[in-house]
Formats: structure tokens, sequence, C-alpha cells
């Protein structure tokens, strides 16, 4: 063999080396949180800043990218964030919730560290903390698809922000005041669009005849939001990571703790043009506009608004009409795949039904009869240390609840879902108010929505909604939802009501996945730097799991 040849060959071993050991890029991000003054309705108020910025600034990463965000606590308080949306893949360690981790103390600091395995799309982050979430600390995290797989739109002119949600105009520690006291929230004072509820200054300038993304989502704590821009149509085309069918909508809801992505064309005459939030469902509704213009734009906008919808089955229908775009890439360089739900095995069906009980006074949300109580030690440390018996117990409600529901069960939620197996759950929502659910670890299809109650013979109609992956779920009055998915990502994960009073007072749960072998292959080991707290704190550090 010649010396050329020789080269040749060390240098292809080299490569082939740097590619088996080669890790996906990071990106480093160092946060201060502090408390700030806030005037999202005109009123100051103290709120949640990170660096500063209210609200926080903006995750930005490519999939597969790893994210390490050193949290530095400088509240007076305890703090945890979680990542809306991530699937958090063999690592529920970083989830950010108070099942799996201990909050951050005041004085102190964190490093997260997870990857954005697999995943496109528009997501936020929040403090999952106390009512935290009510005076700011969200932001967004926006994932872009690598460069080698191919978007079903071209690129956009630029890309915005458009954080929705409904403010109440109190500090978070009053807030929490009125649901320890067994109150409720109440109404809200206003809506926000980026902070703001108002004013004639232009949020974003668009340049005549080109298009542009919008990253919209609700960050609200109660309210669905619709929103809506004037004279400009909205072509959907991404939600919560799933690319969708580019139908075009005037307006959209936008329900509490969803993330969606719209194009937008500055086709219209060049002005000004207010962009509107307003809630939906509500007796009085409450609004927020902000401006768009356009970069040759002479004169103000309209004072026209243009209406929003009116009543839940517009909402519900506006929800059926999403559809999984079968035919494009994911996060990977395959097609998202189609799934005949008849043909599917389903393991298991776990049906959820929320309830509330005012007994003694003080307002409670359940599932199933039990309201979640978040014990000291953090569920996913006790069950790694052993000792899950004196922290909680597994399996306290049934997978098909009796009816009617009795008085609440006050105790730490938790069941257990066996690794890898198909499950079918059903959220049936039997109030008069609208319900939004969240659950971390995991996208799921929702395969149908419908008016009523749910029956086993109904899985007939699962095949009218074409399923989009996705982390949330709406759950309309008096109806139900079912959703399926594979437990294949091990860890506890959080079920939680994305309604904020309503996860604070007990509707939410942890499941359980558990992988038989305790393998790195299924699930990451404790990190070194992870905090502890509770009855595990001074325990000797279990044997690490085998490769």
């Amino acid at each position: 063999m010649g010396r050329v040849s020789s080269l040749m060959v060390a240098l292809m071993a080299c490569l082939m080396a740097a590619g088996v050991h080669g890790e996906d890029p990071y990106i480093f991000y160092t946060w201060n949180v502090t408390y700030g003054t806030v005037a999202p309705l005109g009123v100051e108020q103290q709120g949640i800043l990170i660096n500063g910025q209210f609200p926080g600034p903006e995750i930005n990463s490519t999939s597969n990218n790893n994210v390490v965000v050193n949290v530095f606590n400088f509240l007076d308080e305890p703090i945890l964030f979680t990542w809306s949306g991530i699937q958090q893949r063999k690592n529920s360690w970083q989830d950010g919730t108070l099942g799996s981790q201990c909050p951050i103390q005041p004085g102190t600091n964190y490093t997260y560290r997870f990857q954005v395995k697999d995943q496109i799309g528009s997501y936020f982050y929040y403090p999952i903390t106390g009512l935290h979430r009510a005076v700011g600390g969200f932001g967004g995290l926006r994932i872009y698809s690598r460069l080698l797989i191919p978007v079903p739109y071209a690129d956009p002119a630029d890309e915005f922000w458009v954080l929705l949600g409904d403010w109440y105009g109190k500090t978070h520690q009053t807030l929490k005041q009125f649901l320890d006291s067994g109150r409720s929230l109440g109404r809200p004072s206003g809506v926000h669009i980026n902070g703001k509820n108002g004013g004639l200054e232009p949020l974003y300038t668009m340049e005549p005849g080109k298009t542009y993304k919008y990253r919209i989502c609700n960050v609200g704590l109660k309210n669905s939001i619709n929103f809506r821009i004037q004279s400009h149509p909205m072509k959907l085309v991404e939600m919560e990571g799933s690319h969708v069918v580019q139908n075009i909508y005037d307006s959209l809801d936008v329900h509490v703790g969803q993330c969606l992505s719209v194009l937008v064309t500055a086709d219209q005459v060049p002005k000004d043009y207010y962009m509107v939030a307003s809630t939906r469902f509500t007796k009085k509704t409450l609004g927020a506009t902000r401006i768009v213009r356009y970069s040759n734009g002479v004169g103000p906008a309209s004072p026209e608004l243009p209406p929003a919808p009116e009543g839940w089955a517009w909402s519900l229908n506006q929800f059926r009409s999403f559809r999984w775009n079968l035919t494009a890439s994911a996060a990977r360089p395959n097609p998202q795949g189609s799934y005949h739900y008849g043909q599917i095995n389903i393991t298991r069906t776990i049906k959820l039904v929320n309830t509330l009980s005012r007994a003694g006074g003080k307002l409670r949300y359940g599932l199933n009869g039990v309201s979640h109580v978040d014990p000291e030690t953090p569920l996913k440390l006790a069950e790694y240390y052993g000792v899950s018996d004196q922290v909680f117990k597994y399996n306290l409600i049934s997978d098909d609840p009796v009816s009617p529901i009795g008085d609440l069960t006050l105790a730490p939620n938790v069941i257990n879902a066996t690794f890898r197996d198909f499950i079918e759950v059903i959220f049936e929502n039997p109030t008069k108010v609208p319900q939004s659910y969240n659950l971390d670890g995991y996208s799921f299809f929702a395969v149908a929505i419908e008016p009523g109650k749910w029956s086993p013979e109904k899985r007939k109609n699962y095949n009218l909604l074409d399923a989009v992956s996705r982390h949330t779920v709406q759950v309309f009055p008096k109806s139900w939802a079912a959703i399926m998915l594979t437990f294949d990502n091990a860890g506890m994960w959080n079920l939680r009501s994305e309604v904020t009073e309503n996860r604070y007072l007990g509707q939410q749960l942890y499941v359980s996945v558990l992988s038989p072998n305790r393998s790195l292959r299924d699930e990451y080991n404790l990190p070194d730097t992870q905090l502890l707290c509770g009855i595990v704190k001074d325990l000797p550090k279990p044997p690490p799991y085998s490769s």
C-alpha cells in the first residue's frame, strides 16, 4: 500500500472514530432570576425577571442540541423551571417538576442539562413552583429542524414570538394565599401579549410581500385565548412539534399551555395593523392589542377590531380541523407516519375524571377522587433510593372510577405503567368549564374529542380525528377526549391540568414508568449534581444503572 493510500485509510479511521464518539452540539445559558417591576396592564407590580427580562429570554436550539441552563435563584423562595413539551428522553431528572426534582433554594444555583432529542417546533418554559407563573418567569423555546431535514414550507423572512396570557394584576404571594385559604383565583384582570396590554408602538415590523412565522403560545393561568391579526389570514404549519396540513384561519383558539406556528404574508395596504387577543368561554371578554407595522406603512391601524368567535362548539370544530401532515419529515429524515387505531393492541385503558370538592369550605380539585399533594421528598428520588413506601403509595386510583366519585382523598397520586405498553387514556370532563391537560415526557395522539360520556364502543369514532402528535389536550365542557401513547420513556412523569388553579389544588398525578433492566439504554443515572432533599438527603447513593 502506497503512502497516499495509507494516509487516506488513517484519515477515514479518524473520521469514523469521531463519528462514533462525537456528541451533538451544546448551547449554554446563564439565568439570573430576580424580582423586578412589570406592568402588563399598565399598573406597576412585582414580577419575576430572567436576566432583567420580562418575558424571559428565548432558548434558541436545533433538534438534538444539548441545552445547558445555569439558574441562579435570587428570589426569597425556592423555584423550579419546567420545559413544557420537551420530552426529556430517559431523563425525568431534568423535567423540573416537584415530583422529579428538589427546588432551587434562594441564594443558590442549579444547572439543567437536557437534550431536545428528535424534536422540532415551538414550546415555552415557566416556573412550576407555587404561583410564580402568574407574575413572569416564562419565555419561548424554539427548536429548529436540522439543515438536512426538509421543512414543508419556504424559509420565512423572520420569526416572531407571540406569548399570550391572562393576567391577574396581583402578586404571586397574594394569589397563593387565595388558593391556600380555599378560595378560587376568580376572573383575571386582563390579557397581555408579550407582557403588554396595548400601545401604538410596533411590536414587530414586516416588509411588504414577505412571509413571516409567528410562534404563538398561551402562557396564561386559566383562560383559552383567541388570536387574530387585522386583515391577515394565518396559515397553520406546526402544532406542538408536529407539521400539520396547512389550512388557513382568520383566528385561532390557543388553549392554556399550547403552542402553534403560523405563516403570515404582508400583502395588505402598507400601514399599521392590530394583533388581537381575547378570552374565550368567559362571561366578560377581556382583550389586548399590539401593533404590527409595515416597514413602508403610512397610517394608523383601523379601530374596528376583527370579532372573536362565540361558543365552545366553534372551538371544538376548529380543534377537529387540525390534521397531521403525514408526508412531511419531522425531526428525523422520514415521514411522520400513519397509524391505524383499530389495529393497535391496547394494553390498558385509563379513564380520568376531574372532580372538585369544597369540603370544610376549602376548594380542592382531583382526578378519580384523589387530590394530589407534593411530598417533601420528590417521588422520583424516593423511588430511586428505594424508600418510596415511606413517601407514597402506588395506584390509589382505579383505571375505571365508579360514578359518582365521592369525597376527595388528599395524597400523592402516582400510578404505575408498564414499560413500552400501549395505553389509551380517556379524559372525561363533567363540568361546564374547559380543561387542558399536559403529559410530560411524551407526545401522544389525540384521536377523538366528543361531547357526552365516553364508552368503549365509541372507539369506532377515533378515525374521525386524524391524530396530531401533541403534548397537551383540550377537554371541552361536558365532553371527553381520548389519547393514545406508548409508555416507552422511563422515568417519573407529571400529568397535570394546565389550568394553574386546578393543578395547584390537586388536579394532577404522576406516572411511574420503570425499566425492568435498570439499564442506561432505558434511563440515565441520577446526575452527580442533582439536588437532594427530604428523607433521601443523607442516604448513601444507590449503585448506578449498568450499561
